[in-house]
Formats: structure tokens, sequence, C-alpha cells
């Protein structure tokens, strides 16, 4: 069975669905190693790792496939890329479906700011015409053709136009085909409340960012009030942040590593990455040599 139709089968699944961010190849095999059904891909997180820059749209729809394409096909679970805008208009979105389809990527997130946007935790985001994106979004599920990717429609609408039109858009987009409504940045409980009773029946996304503008509430809490997905978008970009400065900041002071804890070691690293399995491959054509 296909990824994408692993993850229908996981949103059709009772309960809540907890999925970590991941930005790269090996935060999302130790995501598949802690027993996480699905990650999701930051765009905020893929940006600072490989270009060292906020998400103010930098990535190229390229260097973001290239990305995310690494990342799906280096894990057996299901994986959500945000694909930012499309990188266009409804032209330019059937061709990013349509190579996020064949790199393997079971849902997309398709969101309505401007060109170049921004990270939904910043200030100055200004968004597109509702009508505009409508197109977009059907565009995607016209590109997704029969695969069953699953497309997420986000609405950054919150800041610029505030909440009402943000909840518009979210309903006009789940009209137009998107599976998923995310309604980014909800600023206090009582809008994460607001938005899911505008939407009793729809899948809905909420997105946790430490420190970020909506606040960080658990899984359990998200599920009550209503919502499906609870993603924690950049709490392994944070958090091995903080350990590479603890270890590099060790290393400067004490010019050593030894006696500092916190890092697996090259045993443990090589299986992470699933040495033993290439050095068998190895073995095995090594004795035609012999």
């Amino acid at each position: 069975m296909n990824s994408t139709h692993n993850l229908r089968q996981l949103l059709q699944r009772p309960g809540m669905l907890v999925v970590p961010g991941i930005y790269d190849c090996i935060s999302a095999q130790l995501a598949e190693r802690a027993g996480f059904e699905m990650v999701f891909t930051s765009g905020f997180g893929i940006s600072a790792s490989t270009l060292g820059r906020p998400d103010y749209g930098f990535l190229t729809a390229t260097e973001m496939l290239y990305s995310v394409g690494r990342i799906a096909q280096s894990v057996q679970i299901p994986v959500v890329a945000d694909i930012d805008t499309g990188y266009g208009n409804p032209l330019n979105v059937i061709r990013t479906v349509t190579d996020a389809v064949q790199q393997g990527i079971a849902g997309v997130i398709l969101e309505d700011q401007e060109w170049p946007k921004k990270c939904g935790h910043f200030q100055g985001k200004r968004v597109i015409p509702a009508e505009e994106h409508i197109q977009k979004i059907r565009a995607a599920v016209q590109a997704r053709g029969e695969s069953g990717l699953v497309i997420v429609g986000r609405t950054d609408a919150r800041a610029p136009l505030g909440l009402p039109e943000a909840i518009r858009r979210g309903r006009a987009y789940y009209e137009a085909g998107a599976d998923i409504v995310f309604i980014e940045a909800p600023q206090s409980v009582e809008e994460l409340q607001e938005i899911a009773a505008a939407f009793p029946d729809v899948p809905l996304f909420a997105n946790a960012i430490e420190g970020g503008k909506t606040p960080v509430l658990s899984a359990q809490e998200l599920e009550t009030l209503g919502y499906k997905i609870a993603v924690y978008a950049l709490s392994g970009l944070f958090a091995a942040t903080k350990a590479i400065e603890d270890c590099f900041q060790y290393l400067r002071q004490h010019q050593t590593t030894n006696g500092f804890d916190n890092l697996v070691n090259f045993q443990q690293f090589e299986q992470i990455i699933d040495v033993p399995k290439y050095r068998e491959l190895e073995q095995k054509f090594s004795e035609f040599n012999e």
C-alpha cells in the first residue's frame, strides 16, 4: 500500500494524529524510529537548515521539492510536504503537485499568501484574493489525479484580514477540494475554539510553535477542542539547535567532548542511518569478485 493510502487510512481512523515537524532525512528517520506514523516537512526548518536563512520565500520550488523528495524516500511513513504557495499560478501548482506525487509525497500544504511568502508566525504577511487560491486548490485536485494525495488548504488571513475572513476562506478551500483545513496562527485558545466550532465535520490542522503566536496546547487538549492533526512544527529543529549549541560551547570551553553526554556515539548513529543493511549489501556483491 502506498503512502497516500496509508495517510488517508490514518485520517479516517478515530482519534488525534500527533505529528512532528522535520526538516531533513535524519530528523525524519528519528521520527519514524520514535514511532510516529507520519511526519510534516517544515519549510521554516528546511530554509534554516539548507540556506541558513529565515522562511521569507528564499527557497525555490526546485530546492523545496529536492529536499522533500529525499525526505520521502528516506522513510516508510507518509510525508506531508509544505509546498508554500505552489510557486505561482494554478499552472505552476499543477507542475508542483505533479512532481510531489511522482516523488512519493503523501500530502501537501498549499497556502494563500502572496509570493514571496513568510513564516506563518512572522509579521507583515499578505494574502492573495480567496478566489485565486480556490483556483489553486482546484488545480491541485486535478493534478493529483488518482494518486490519493492529501491536500491541506491553508489560509494565513487571520493576521491581515481577521479571524472571520480566515474561517470563510477555510470553508471555501474545503469546498474547492481540500481534504484538511489549516487556519494558521490563531492567537488565543478562544480563537482555536471558534475555528473548531466553525468546522464540526472537517478535519482540522493545528500548528504548535514554541514562542509563536498560537498557544501551545497538548494534543489531548486540541482533540477535545475538535482538531484532528496536532503538528509540532519546529520542536525538533529547536531541540537540535539547542543540542548543537551546547555541544559546541562545551567543545570550545573544554577543548574536548569528553564529559559531554548529550550525544549519540558512532555506533549508535550507524544504526540510525542503517549502516548494517549497506554492509550486508556490500558483502553480498563483493562475493562475486572473489
